[in-house]
């Protein structure tokens, strides 16, 4: 299972993800008894029973994107969402990034942001930048190494970003 970073820390995930079924279609919906993450064609499926079900049960909802996924599709949900997980089935995928920031930038997301898949330590830097506050790395993948190194791979970026909204240029005094 993938390790999870947060807040430069090592912790514990306690989400499941739902699965789809075989053809790639959402199944029945059952209640489930942990916070769960679920993929946007079970969330389009059964979206009423969903939420119903999570205010019933007090469980915060989770919202598994791929790559391809519209996040306009989902801006009217979004306070219903406590955690969105983006995958990154690459690494050399940067999609993920694009909707992070139009998330938080365009559509004000406040939530947890988790970047799921094929994580690596370099790409954590660029991940904060976007608005990414979780990380689920790759299996086999230092976590102690990617909080040590991964964060800090630049000490001043020039663009401005949804960690920075000024350049560099405007915060020089």
């Amino acid at each position: 299972m993938a390790q999870l970073i947060a807040a430069q820390q090592v912790l514990e995930n306690t989400w499941t993800e739902q699965p789809l079924e075989e053809d790639g279609n959402a199944g029945p919906f059952v209640a489930p008894s942990t916070p769960t993450l679920y993929p946007l064609a079970f969330w389009r499926a059964h979206r009423e029973a969903i939420i119903a079900s999570a205010q019933a049960g007090a469980l915060p909802l989770g919202l598994l994107l791929q790559p391809d996924d519209a996040v306009e599709e989902i801006a009217a949900d979004l306070p219903h969402l406590a955690l969105i997980a983006i995958n990154f089935p690459k690494f050399v995928d940067g999609r993920g990034y694009s909707s992070a920031a139009l998330l938080r930038q365009r559509y004000g997301y406040h939530g947890e942001l988790r970047a799921v898949g094929d994580v690596l330590h370099d790409q954590l830097f660029y991940l904060r930048r976007v608005g990414f506050d979780s990380y689920a790395l790759k299996d086999g993948k230092s976590t102690a190494y990617a909080i040590a190194h991964g964060f800090t791979t630049f000490t001043e970026p020039y663009q401005a970003s949804t960690d920075q909204p000024l350049p560099h240029f405007r915060r020089q005094p």
